[in-house]
């Protein structure tokens, strides 16, 4: 069982910093089941062939995009990874001009479940109002409180 949960947290590793970290899209098709499912909070339930396109949006939106692990977590089927990752903003991406800003890193946390040692689904959070406030589509200044 050790061996296994140690193989899933080593998978889980290389989809965040060779397939996310690095552009490398093919690691989808090796390490997630055909039936693959990503359920993110900004782009909704995706297949391992939209994951790719999205990793492929990201790469080309923040060409310096990198990813940190912070800390992993394994237990029975699933791994969970924190991290954090930053790039700079220098290609359009979601109808936005590029800002050349790299902005404030962003957060997040994700949770494999594995299939036959392959990931089968895969939940994420992350801070998508600091992303969205890093490429510009919503206002870093705070809204005035209302007086009582």
């Amino acid at each position: 069982m050790a061996t296994a949960i140690q193989d899933n947290i080593a998978v889980s590793r290389r989809l965040v910093e060779d397939a996310f970290g690095n552009g490398n899209l093919a690691l989808l098709d090796e390490l997630c089941t055909e039936h693959y499912v990503d359920h993110d909070p900004l782009q909704g339930d995706r297949d391992r062939d939209e994951v790719k396109q999205t990793i492929a949006d990201y790469r080309a939106a923040f060409p310096d995009l990198k990813f940190t692990i912070d800390d992993v977590f394994a237990a029975d089927d699933k791994v969970v990874v924190r991290w954090r990752a930053d790039g700079t903003f220098e290609n359009e991406f979601m109808g936005l001009k590029p800002t050349g800003e790299k902005g404030e890193p962003v957060a997040g946390i994700g949770i494999d479940r594995y299939e036959d040692g392959k990931v089968a689904e895969s939940w994420t959070q992350w801070d998508t109002d600091r992303f969205m406030k890093n490429i510009g589509a919503v206002s870093n200044t705070p809204e005035p409180a209302l007086a009582g």
